[in-house]
């Protein structure tokens, strides 16, 4: 019996995604209650040695002979993003991950993402997709589940830095888990990003009847339940990010880090310390300069750091996969302040995909490619 060797794929551009479901936030943040559990039960693959690198970029020289190689500029990427997952996915696939600052004067987004779906054992394609929304649901999501689990159930306040797309699915995902909320402290740089928030929240979540616009992080930070910086800026210097100062944070805070982010001596002693995936933190830790938090401003290579230099032990540090699956205790009690640091990986980009990719398919959605009837070469 001859084999069939077509192989056809869907293309789902960024309306496609929304008719198949990539804004439903709930369900984005279950999808990745269950990424953590398979997470701490093993059952995936990112690469690098250890199983656990984010990504693999592409590196631009400060100087170079050829007048049309990129230069490093604030928020250079180029990075491809693979993963495999198991559990009820099932699906690898890979993000490629295009962004420069300066694009926005081309009124593009910063960030220009695609994502591969494959099946796992072929390695064939099942969808090509816009990924813009993918990426920004799933990395809003993420902190949605740390609030699920860490935050105070009677959570009122969200106090925000940064008001664009990270924040805006941040803010989505905690409003999901958190019914209580009805106030947002908001800080952000310009006044139209501002009113574009707010009118955002307006449109979206009525119940939130107070939205404050503070100028500084300390105001963010004050009296809040929920704390997050989602802003953008420099790398480079830590003493330039973001501060999170202990006197500022009210007992019981829950604050969720997925940007950049530095912490007083108070914080780094009194917080309890949560990673979305200790091994992430490791690899990076591995693969750059020291001290590594110059160079990846996410919290958590900041504790690799703080190891290093002997001021905490990895039993110090946390995993929420633990804590999904009930192997580690949630919150504890109602002061404790808990910080959760937010990486963003590729196993989440195909989990949420590979639920498109299936809606899609389910509603007839996307425009079918074919890769070939028969390969020419095999």
């Amino acid at each position: 019996m001859k084999n069939n060797t077509q192989i056809d794929f869907i293309y789902l551009s960024e309306q496609d995604m929304i008719r198949a479901g990539v804004t439903d936030m709930p369900a984005c943040v279950d999808a990745m209650e269950e990424v953590f559990s398979l997470l701490h039960q093993g059952d995936y693959r990112m690469a690098g040695p250890n199983n656990d690198s984010h990504s693999a970029m592409i590196m631009f020289p400060e100087e170079s002979p050829f007048p049309t190689m990129p230069k490093p500029t604030a928020d250079r990427r180029m990075m491809a993003m693979p993963a495999y997952l198991g559990g009820s996915f099932r699906t690898s696939g890979v993000k490629w991950y295009g962004s420069n600052i300066a694009n926005r004067e081309k009124g593009l987004p910063r960030s220009i993402l695609t994502f591969t779906l494959s099946d796992a054992d072929t390695g064939a394609p099942l969808a090509f997709m816009s990924a813009n929304l993918l990426s920004a649901y799933r990395t809003g999501a993420v902190p949605g589940v740390g609030a699920r689990h860490l935050a105070r159930k009677d959570s009122k306040v969200i106090g925000l830095l940064g008001p664009g797309v990270m924040g805006k699915t941040s803010v989505s995902a905690f409003m999901a888990v958190c019914p209580c909320i009805d106030t947002i402290k908001v800080k952000g740089r310009g006044q139209k990003s501002l009113d574009n928030f707010t009118q955002w929240v307006k449109d979206n979540y009525p119940q939130i009847t107070n939205i404050q616009v503070v100028d500084s992080i300390e105001a963010v930070v004050r009296d809040s339940d929920i704390v997050t910086y989602c802003n953008s800026g420099e790398v480079g210097d830590p003493s330039t990010y973001p501060l999170v100062k202990r006197e500022w944070v009210k007992p019981g805070a829950f604050l969720s880090m997925p940007a950049l982010c530095n912490l007083d001596e108070g914080m780094e002693k009194e917080a309890r310390k949560v990673l979305d995936n200790t091994g992430l933190y490791q690899a990076w830790y591995e693969e750059v300069p020291k001290p590594a938090h110059n160079y990846i401003p996410v919290i958590g290579v900041r504790f690799m750091d703080m190891i290093a230099e002997g001021k905490i032990t990895l039993d110090q540090l946390e995993d929420l996969g633990e804590i999904v699956t009930g192997e580690a205790p949630g919150r504890k009690n109602d002061d404790e302040i808990i910080l959760l640091s937010v990486g963003g990986m590729p196993v989440e980009d195909v989990a949420w995909a590979t639920y498109v990719y299936r809606n899609a398919i389910e509603k007839g959605i996307g425009v079918s490619l074919n890769l070939w009837e028969t390969p020419v070469l095999s």
